[in-house]
């Protein structure tokens, strides 16, 4: 598979060749934004971070919404992703950032691929898993209110892994983000 990165620009060409919203162009800015924020910080902490794979992944990683707004996106948006010929790394930010990521079991009921990782492992998917989750729309929230509605929308399994991810990002950072 080809490793090269689109550019910041042909990430977002590819978010509206895809024909999403405008308010789903805006929500993948702001998330780059805070994802090429937190990546810069923690490389500033020593951390190796690939600083354009988080901002292309983060404009990236709900091309899916172009089909779908269910939860299936990240697999939908994976699949664009890969007739794009964009790389392995991609993919996988773009498959593993919903609900702070989804174990094998819940893949299994929602019917997606077996052989995939739906989990972030790697830095750059937590920070866009991260990211994400401290967006609604184009607006920055506190994670507590992500959390509460995932607990409120009997979610408590992806409201904890959120909260992990969080926990672990924001340890690495400092208080800076919260």
């Amino acid at each position: 598979m080809n490793e090269k990165l689109p550019s910041r620009e042909q990430a977002i060409q590819l978010l509206v060749e895809n024909r999403c919203s405008t308010q789903v162009v805006k929500h993948c800015k702001a998330v780059a934004r805070l994802a090429l924020e937190t990546g810069q910080a923690l490389k500033e902490k020593g951390y190796n971070v690939d600083l354009d794979l988080v901002e292309v992944g983060a404009l990236l990683h709900d091309i899916g919404r172009s089909r779908t707004h269910l939860v299936h996106h990240a697999v939908v948006g994976a699949e664009i992703a890969r007739a794009a010929g964009l790389p392995d790394s991609l993919i996988s930010i773009i498959k593993t950032h919903v609900g702070g990521g989804i174990e094998s079991t819940e893949a299994e009921e929602l019917a997606w691929p077996k052989d995939d990782v739906y989990v972030p492992v790697t830095l750059e998917e937590k920070i866009v898993s991260y990211a994400d989750k401290l967006i609604e729309g184009s607006r920055r929230v506190p994670i507590t209110k992500t959390i509460e509605e995932l607990n409120r929308n009997l979610k408590p399994e992806a409201a904890e892994r959120v909260r992990k991810i969080n926990e672990e990002i924001t340890s690495l950072v400092g208080d800076k983000h919260d």
